[in-house]
């Protein structure tokens, strides 16, 4: 399970979270697919590392033509409707953009169907929504707590003319959410901001107890002085570091992989950290053959084990549950076959050996420097492996 904590302190806007989503580790062809499948005019996507405030960051450009189409709720709905996009990314930009729809409608006295998005609904913004829909559905987090918003205060230009800060539309669409005014007179919070951080957060506060992966942080296009102008977005596991800390069983079934790949990923999942891993033959639905994948992994390790298996093999999720293990004490001695050393792997139970065995990688090493079976010397090492028991 993955957590995600958005700091939206110091305000929120789509491109700032696009930016953040990147910096974070969401492939920039994650987010230009989406915008692509939906895009009714051309739209590029470009990354910048730029400084906010004296912190490094990532801007996200997003660069259209010159366009004067202000298209309604319905003339979304269509593109989002019609485009080839997963799922759980479709709907979770309908449901922005309707959130959008509707707040406007409110503030306007109109009906959200009538509503002309008019900035919202330019072609930036409806790649501001889709990019980030399609890089929050590509972390799979099942939990997104944001922080208490500053929307900013003053006035602001709009297609409506000027407005005070937050305008009209922000306030209507934080209603029930945490905000402040924040530390500049500006506006800090756009609509299509609020629009996605009410979408996505499944709750609100302070950074949740989270073993932190990856930090991206967001720039927007404005510099202000004494106001680093991001959003920070934190992934990684729930949980606090004590449970974090423990260990933990990942598994996963596949049934589309070729075999002669499975002694590659098993190393792979040792050398990310895993203290042992393993394929157990199954028969997965309409009788397909197949294999679960299973690995030990200490918490601290787990992400890098969860990346190597998402790198190593065509999964496309995980199981994940925490174990408690209990392990004899270990320590490592050596004996002598006819010249070569063997090392031998003694454990201790309330400080008696109960287990000696030779390490098998010795063993056949050793056999081929005296020529002989692997079978017979593994036989002479065992033996005299016995007077440590």
């Amino acid at each position: 399970m993955t957590a995600l904590w958005v700091d939206a302190s110091a305000g929120a806007s789509g491109d700032m979270l696009l930016g953040a989503l990147v910096g974070a580790g969401v492939p920039l062809d994650v987010v230009r697919d989406a915008v692509d499948a939906v895009a009714p005019e051309p739209i590029a996507l470009r990354v910048e590392q730029v400084r906010r405030g004296g912190l490094a960051a990532t801007r996200v450009h997003v660069d259209v033509t010159d366009s004067s189409v202000h298209r309604t709720w319905h003339h979304v709905r269509e593109l989002l409707g019609h485009g080839a996009l997963e799922p759980r990314v479709r709907d979770l930009a309908l449901t922005t953009f309707e959130r959008l729809a509707v707040a406007e409608a409110a503030v306007h006295g109109t009906t959200p169907d009538e509503v002309h998005f008019h900035e919202v609904g330019a072609l930036d913004a409806i790649a501001d929504v889709v990019g980030v829909c399609a890089g929050f559905a590509h972390l799979g987090a099942e939990a997104v707590t944001v922080s208490p918003v500053a929307v900013g205060s003053g006035t602001v230009e709009t297609a409506h003319g000027t407005l005070p800060v937050p305008p009209p539309a922000v306030a209507e669409l934080l209603r029930g959410v945490p905000t402040h005014a924040g530390r500049v007179a500006m506006e800090l919070c756009t609509p299509t901001g609020a629009a996605l951080l009410t979408t996505l957060a499944t709750s609100y506060g302070p950074q949740p107890a989270m073993t932190v992966d990856a930090i991206g942080i967001g720039a927007g296009g404005r510099d202000p002085d004494g106001h680093a102008n991001v959003v920070r977005l934190f992934t990684g596991v729930p949980g606090g570091a004590a449970g974090a800390e423990g260990p933990l069983l990942l598994e996963c079934n596949v049934d589309d992989l070729d075999p002669r790949v499975w002694p590659s990923v098993i190393a792979a999942l040792l050398e990310a950290g895993a203290s042992d891993a393993w394929l157990t033959p199954i028969l997965m639905k309409k009788g397909r053959p197949a294999h679960t994948l299973s690995a030990l992994v200490d918490g601290g390790r787990a992400a890098d084990v969860r990346a190597a298996i998402f790198r190593q093999t065509t999964t496309i999720g995980l199981r994940e549950q925490p174990l408690r293990k209990h392990a004899l004490e270990r320590e490592f001695v050596s004996v002598d076959v006819d010249g070569q050393t063997v090392s031998v792997k003694l454990a201790r139970h309330q400080g008696t050996v109960v287990n000696a065995q030779p390490e098998f990688d010795d063993v056949a090493r050793a056999a081929v420097a005296l020529g002989r079976p692997v079978s017979d010397v593994l036989a002479a090492a065992a033996a005299l492996a016995r007077k440590f028991l």
